[in-house]
């Protein structure tokens, strides 16, 4: 989230889109226009439902609860070559506009109000300087009357090295069709090239009256000017009970039950309650920073207690009840799993916190010692593994086979005890893989439907409880 003088809620629109069978969803927009209003139910999720004759391509909010809601990254973010953050993404026009254009459609349909542009590339061209797709297609085309906002100083990229050329960024943006700039420290060198290039007549002022026209228009639809600050007897009802219900709701839904037992005949969960002793072990098991990821409190994330909620280890004690004796253990030596008689353990590990490029990584292994706690609990415990994470990751054959259970939890946030829902079979499990879990980093790229695919599962895939498919 960030903030002007009203609040914009921010989604990312186009990074879902990580493998081709997206693409075939899109090829026919009026046959799969279901499957990208599920991609696209944000915006009115944040500004309301327009009505019926609202007219397409302009600016909607429902009122002062609603908030205004930003499609990002315009456009192609989710494509780039081997996934890389403000990469390039190398295609056709026809590609483009086919696989990575049409959530966009939906969501001017529905009244969003902002739209981002990205960092990255279309076949070396800069998102932020492309007038092409900005103004010719994004605006002219695609009928869009909100206004368009740079990324975070997403205008200095457009020089080399970064900024040099001030006020060549400005003109560049501004040309294209960026209509407000993010400039978080940068304002006064900005307003002193911003001003000269008008003055000069390099900027027309035609240029600007578009850009003031559209942004008064979100301005005049959010009602910013009768009242200019957010409604603060809200507060209380942020992160209320309603609120963590939901989100319980969102966490079991989401995770996605990769294996359950060594055989087919004798699965693994649901977890029985009324055992003795349960071990639960590894990074992640009692780390709600780790379990929300990046973009939470700070950009990059952190670790540890940083906001109320419930660990999957806080979970796991509620949900065992008073007779049952948890142990947590973050990393357990060999003697304490010797000594102790566990009935089973729980293993949670993953990725620490990242945002944009501290992400990039081409290794993909299970970091912070992550193969090595499972390797150590699972050879003396029968296991279950939650692997938290941003993304998949190796998950090497060996490692699989000492596995009892694995399960992806994704980055679930503030409540564990939606992953304890379904551990202990008071809910099913639901979430499906929306990418393919590749066998080795070495298959990268790998797109469902290719003739050499063969991932460790594919996309799409998700086991329930009682499913005897894919055992490992």
């Amino acid at each position: 989230m960030h903030c002007h003088a009203h609040p914009f809620i921010i989604f990312e629109q186009s990074r879902v889109c990580r493998d081709s069978r997206w693409g075939r969803c899109y090829e026919g927009y009026s046959e799969d226009t279901e499957i990208v209003r599920k991609m696209t139910s944000f915006v009115s999720g944040l500004q309301g439902e327009p009505p019926t004759r609202h007219p397409n391509g302009y600016p909607f909010l429902e009122g002062r609860k609603n908030v205004i809601a930003c499609a990002k990254h315009f456009v192609g973010d989710g494509g780039t070559h081997k996934g890389i953050n403000e990469g390039n993404t190398i295609s056709s026009y026809e590609d483009l506009e086919r696989i990575h254009m049409a959530p966009y459609l939906d969501c001017i349909s529905q009244g969003v109000c902002t739209v981002m542009a990205s960092y990255s590339s279309w076949n070396g061209r800069k998102l932020h300087a492309d007038h092409f797709l900005l103004t010719e297609v994004l605006k002219d085309k695609l009928g869009f009357k909100g206004f368009v906002i740079s990324d975070w100083e997403g205008i200095d990229e457009l020089c080399e090295p970064q900024g040099a050329d001030y006020r060549f960024c400005i003109s560049a943006a501004v040309s294209a069709g960026i209509d407000m700039v993010m400039v978080p420290f940068n304002y006064e060198k900005y307003l002193e090239d911003f001003t000269h290039l008008v003055e000069s007549k390099e900027i027309p002022l035609s240029r600007i009256d578009d850009a003031i026209e559209r942004i008064l228009r979100v301005k005049f639809v959010a009602g910013l000017f009768e009242h200019p600050y957010t409604d603060r007897s809200l507060l209380d009802t942020v992160g209320c009970k309603l609120h963590r219900e939901l989100a319980r709701e969102a966490v079991r839904k989401s995770l996605v039950l990769l294996k359950n037992g060594k055989d087919s005949r004798f699965p693994f969960l649901p977890l029985n309650r009324g055992v003795q002793k349960i071990l639960v072990a590894g990074t992640h098991a009692d780390n709600l920073g780790y379990q929300c990821g990046g973009w939470t409190v700070t950009r990059h994330g952190l670790s540890g207690r940083v906001t109320i909620g419930t660990t999957i280890y806080d979970a796991i004690k509620d949900a065992a009840g008073d007779n049952t004796q948890v142990i947590y253990e973050e990393m357990p030596s060999s003697d304490m799993l010797a000594r102790e008689d566990f009935d089973f353990a729980i293993v949670a590990v993953g990725e620490a916190p990242y945002a944009e490029c501290t992400g990039d990584n081409s290794i993909l292994n299970i970091p912070l010692n992550g193969a090595n706690v499972i390797s150590a609990v699972a050879d003396k415990i029968p296991s279950l593994v939650i692997l938290v994470s941003g993304r998949p990751l190796v998950l090497e054959p060996w490692l699989l086979d000492k596995m009892d259970a694995l399960i992806a939890a994704f980055l679930p946030g503030t409540e564990g005890s939606g992953v304890t829902d379904v551990l202990f079979g008071d809910y099913e499990f639901e979430g499906l893989l929306p990418v393919t879990w590749f066998k080795s980093v070495d298959q990268l790229p790998i797109n469902a439907g290719q003739s050499s695919y063969d991932p460790l599962f594919p996309l799409g895939f998700g086991m329930k409880t009682n499913d005897k498919r894919h055992v490992i």
